[in-house]
C-alpha cells in the first residue's frame, strides 16, 4: 500500500509519473519490461520437506546459499563456536549470563544478539554484542516502543521469540507447537512449501518469484524486511510480530498491515517525512518509491543465493544502479548526457559520486550508529533537516557544514532542479 508523503515529494513523484508518460518511444522501450504476471501460489496438498531436498537437484544455488547471512541468521554456539563474536572474557554488568546459557546466537554484521532455552521458547537475553566498536550493549525493546510491548512484560524472560521473532528466523514456525521445519531463511521461506516439486520436479507445483507479479514478488522479501502487525490481533492467542499464515505467492496486505506514518512527527518507526526510522523497514520505504511503481524488484538488485557482493548485492556500487540508469536506460544521468561527475557535482568516483550516496543515505538506525541505507530512492533535502531534523546526505558527509551551507550550495546547481534539491 502507498505511504502518504510531504506534499513536496509528493509533487515529485507526480512530475516523475508525467515525465514517464510523456517519454518518447524510444525511451520507453529502454525501460526493461517486466515478467509476465503470474498467477502463482504454493499448492495446499504440498508440505514443507527442507532445504536438504532442494540440494539434490540445485545443488550449486544451494552451496552458495548456504554461505548467505540468509541461511545463518541464528546458530547454535555448541555446533558453530566460530558463528560466536561477543567477547565473553570480558563481560560488563549488562552480561549477567555466560555463554554455557546461549543457545543460539543471532546477527554477524551489525550485532549480535543471544538467545536462551526455557523449555520450548527461546527468549532474548540482555545485553548484545555491537560488532562495529566491539563492545556490549544492553539489550531490551522499551515500553512503548514497538506496537507489542504493551502486550507483554517487561522482562526480555517474558517476552519469547516465537511469536516476536521466530517466524522471520525459521521455516514454518507453529505457533501451537512451538516448533519449526527449519531454522534460517531457508529455500522455502520463499518458495514455498516443497514436497510436491520435490517427488515430482516441474516449474509448475513450486513458486518462483521471479514469476510472480510485482506485488506479489517484492511480497516475499517483505514478509520479513518490513514493520507492521498482524491483521488479526490478537493472532491464536497469541500477539505476533509477523505475517503468520503468509506463504510464498500470497498477497501480503491479506495478513499483514505495514506500520502507518504520522506526518510530521517521528516516532520508532518513521522519520516526520514518512521515511523509515529504523532498519527491518526496507519494504515500508520501497513501496513509497517510484523504483516500486515501475515494477522493480528486490531481486532486480539483490540475489539471496549469493554472498559475492554485499549485501547480496548482484554488482557494486554504480555498476548496479547503471544497469538501468545507464545510456540505454530511460531515466538517470547519462540518458541526459550528463556524466555522475556532472550529476553529483563531485569528483568522480569519489564518496559522494555514489548514486547510493544521496539515493539511498544511511540514515536508518540498527543499533547505536551503525546505520542502514533509506529505500524510498529520494534526495532528503536539507530543508527537511531544518524542519523536521531528518538527517540529509549533504551534512551527513559534511559534517562541518550547517544546512544553510548545503541549501546555498545546492542553488548553485545550474543542471538540477532548485524546487527539488533546495526546497
Amino acid at each position: 500500500m502507498m505511504r502518504p508523503r510531504l506534499v513536496i515529494l509528493s509533487l515529485a513523484l507526480f512530475v516523475a509519473t508525467i515525465c514517464a508518460s510523456t517519454m518518447r518511444p524510444a525511451q520507453r522501450a529502454a525501460t526493461p519490461a517486466p515478467p509476465t504476471p503470474v498467477a502463482q501460489s504454493a499448492s495446499k496438498d504440498s508440505h514443507f520437506v527442507g532445504s536438504e531436498n532442494c540440494k539434490k537437484c540445485h545443488e550449486a544455488l544451494y552451496e552458495s546459499w548456504k554461505q548467505t547471512r540468509m541461511a545463518n541468521v541464528v546458530r547454535d554456539p555448541k555446533v558453530h563456536p566460530e558463528a560466536v563474536l561477543g567477547d565473553f572474557s570480558h563481560p560488563t554488568a549488562d552480561v549477567n549470563f555466560d555463554l554455557s546459557q546461549v543457545a543460539f546466537v543471532y546477527g554477524s554484521r551489525w550485532k549480535q544478539r543471544y538467545f536462551t532455552k526455557h523449555g520450548d521458547d527461546y527468549f532474548v537475553l540482555p545485553a548484545q554484542w555491537d560488532i562495529k566498536h566491539n563492545r556490549w550493549l544492553p539489550y531490551h525493546v522499551a515500553d512503548a516502543a514497538d506496537w507489542w510491548t504493551k502486550f507483554y512484560p517487561a522482562s526480555n524472560l517474558e517476552r519469547p521469540t516465537g511469536p516476536l521473532c521466530d517466524g522471520c528466523h525459521s521455516l514454518n514456525y507453529n505457533l501451537e507447537t512451538k516448533q519449526v521445519t527449519e531454522w534460517n531463511v531457508a529455500c522455502e521461506k520463499c518458495h514455498g512449501p516443497g514436497s510436491e516439486h520435490a517427488a515430482h520436479p516441474t516449474n509448475t507445483n513450486i513458486v518462483n518469484p521471479a514469476k510472480l507479479d510485482v506485488v506479489r514478488a517484492n511480497d516475499t522479501c517483505m514478509q520479513c524486511h518490513s514493520q507492521g502487525r498482524p491483521l488479526t490481533i490478537p493472532t491464536q492467542g497469541k500477539y505476533v510480530d509477523w505475517p503468520v499464515g503468509f506463504l510464498p505467492g500470497d498477497r501480503l496486505a491479506d495478513f499483514w498491515s505495514l506500520e502507518e506514518s504520522h506526518l510530521g512527527a517521528q516516532d520508532f518507526y518513521y522519520y516526520p517525512d514518512g521515511t523509515a526510522h529504523k532498519n527491518r523497514m526496507q519494504g515500508n520505504d520501497f513501496v513509497q518509491s517510484v523504483m516500486y511503481h515501475r515494477n522493480m524488484r528486490c531481486f532486480n538488485c539483490h540475489d539471496v543465493h549469493s554472498n559475492k557482493n554485499i549485501s547480496n548485492l548482484r554488482k557494486t556500487g554504480n555498476d548496479l544502479c547503471m544497469t538501468c540508469h545507464g545510456p540505454d536506460g530511460a531515466a538517470g544521468p547519462a540518458s541526459l548526457k550528463e556524466s555522475i561527475a556532472e550529476h553529483t557535482h563531485h569528483a568522480a568516483n569519489s564518496p559522494a559520486s555514489q548514486c547510493t550516496a544521496c539515493h539511498m543515505p544511511k540514515i536508518e538506525q540498527t543499533l547505536g550508529d551503525n546505520m542502514v541505507s533509506a529505500h524510498t530512492f529520494q534526495f532528503i533535502s536539507p530543508r527537511l533537516t531544518e524542519q523536521f531534523k531528518i538527517p540529509n546526505p549533504c551534512t551527513t558527509c559534511h559534517t562541518d557544514k550547517s544546512t544553510q551551507w548545503a541549501l546555498d550550495q545546492l542553488k548553485t546547481w545550474q543542471n538540477t532542479s532548485p524546487w527539488r534539491v533546495a526546497r
